[in-house]
């Protein structure tokens, strides 16, 4: 590994570490597209497959006594849902021109913003969830196989339920962690996880530990709206640049 390429990881994975040890969310929503800007999506997906799956399990066990709020009914049949989108998102991972995949990327970043703006305070209840669990389910799946990206649908369903914040961090985890499982299998199969990938994927642990209590200490430190509007800020400039192909 060059010392460009481990430069980047570490501050990639370190910023969305960040994120993700404030918020439950957003490695892959800030990582990706650095990543993927310099290296490529492919290579970029692979680098963030072990964080992935490693910090999601991490924040499992953390915030595991929320596992039996009742208003989780929904993520059985979202999660049996994700894992097939996954396998069809991995399909348009290999088949589709990255630009393509970039430019889609990049409008949906955009796409989740606008929601975020316009519907800050709209409920998703109980029984809509349920109803609503498989299609989202299905749509996180293949836009995380896709882009490495499922937050634009996926955190936006659970985010819509006004869960409290354990439960919230425990749902968003669960589902990360089997999007990460089914992803890794499934590149493992179409013959796109290469082993040097594998190797970078590993050493972004690093910048992972080192960074997600980073990201609880500024969480206890800021209020919620002022750091949330600061993920938003990044993520607009990240989909306009993804957009414009800059």
């Amino acid at each position: 590994m060059d010392f460009q390429t481990l430069a980047l990881i570490v501050v990639a994975v370190g910023a969305g570490s960040v994120a993700k040890g404030a918020t439950g969310m957003g490695m892959p929503l800030i990582a990706i597209p650095i990543l993927a800007s310099l290296i490529g999506l492919q290579h970029a997906i692979c680098v963030l497959i072990v964080p992935i799956l490693v910090s999601n399990a991490w924040q499992i066990w953390d915030f595991r006594r929320a596992r039996t709020d009742q208003r989780l009914a929904f993520l059985v049949p979202m999660l049996v849902a994700c894992s097939v989108g996954v396998g069809i998102g991995t399909w348009f991972l290999t088949t589709v021109p990255e630009r393509g995949l970039a430019l889609t990327l990049g409008l949906l970043l955009l796409g989740y913003l606008v929601l975020r703006l316009a519907n800050p305070h709209f409920t998703l209840g109980p029984d809509l969830a349920r109803r609503w669990a498989l299609p989202a389910g299905l749509g996180a799946g293949v836009l995380h196989g896709s882009t490495g990206i499922s937050a634009p649908i996926g955190v936006t369903f659970i985010h819509a339920m006004r869960l409290g914040r354990d439960a919230h961090v425990y749902a968003t985890s669960v589902m990360f962690l089997l999007l990460g499982i089914s992803q890794a299998l499934s590149l493992w199969l179409a013959g796109v996880l290469r082993p040097e990938w594998l190797v970078q994927s590993a050493f972004a642990l690093l910048p992972t530990f080192l960074f997600m209590p980073l990201g609880q200490w500024l969480a206890a430190k800021l209020s919620s709206t002022a750091f949330d509007r600061m993920i938003l800020v990044f993520l607009g400039v990240i989909g306009v640049k993804s957009v414009l192909g800059l």
